[in-house]
């Protein structure tokens, strides 16, 4: 693997850096399962069905092999060094954390947690369905300043989002149905999904 292909930008972070004079890039790995058959995606549940990154651009055969090697290198004792290293090489002021794949155990996401302390001026945000994880003690109490953390629905563990207080995000088959509930639309400025941009924890998206 070359470095260059470890942060990349996918359409709507294209979009979103235009938008808003920042660098914005993404990390992506296989979404659901790998092609070694790991399940990168564990609390996964009616997305399954419908998940934009098991499509087109993302099934391109090299793209899946970036993705399984970026994988890999989650895996690897010096992925905090990596990563650190190429963040900085990039001159990033934002990282989404899976635009495609999510958080598939604890050790995974305290190595994230570890990249953001130690790039408190990056901006980190990440979808999820690992809720259960994120609602554990040894989790959610050191959560870094400057990640943010977005539940998404359709989970195995949906019952565990506090959709009062917790941010999260739901699937609209209308955008006047996503405005109608009271949700903030981050489908062309990704960083409206954060805490940076909104106080609303309600964040819609339109199926597609």
């Amino acid at each position: 693997m070359t470095l260059k292909n470890i942060l990349t930008q996918n359409g709507k972070l294209r979009k979103t850096s235009k938008a808003t004079g920042l660098r914005c890039f993404n990390f992506s790995i296989p979404a659901y399962k790998s092609l070694s058959g790991k399940v990168t995606c564990p609390f996964a549940k009616d997305c399954v069905k419908y998940c934009y990154a098991q499509k087109s651009f993302y099934k391109i055969p090299r793209n899946m092999q970036y993705q399984e090697e970026r994988y890999e290198l989650t895996k690897r004792s010096d992925f905090v060094d990596i990563m650190v290293q190429e963040i900085i090489s990039k001159r990033a002021d934002v990282i989404r954390i899976h635009d495609a794949g999510d958080f598939y155990n604890v050790r995974y996401i305290h190595k994230w947690f570890e990249i953001a302390n130690e790039l408190p001026e990056v901006r980190f945000y990440a979808y999820t369905k690992s809720i259960s994880l994120f609602k554990l003690d040894t989790i959610k109490d050191i959560i870094p300043e400057n990640m943010d953390i977005i539940f998404s629905e359709g989970s195995k563990t949906d019952s565990l989002i506090d959709f009062d207080r917790d941010r999260h995000a739901r699937i609209f088959k209308k955008h006047e149905d996503l405005l109608h509930a009271g949700y903030v639309s981050s489908m062309d400025n990704d960083l409206l999904a954060t805490k940076w941009y909104t106080d609303n924890n309600k964040i819609g998206l339109v199926f597609h």
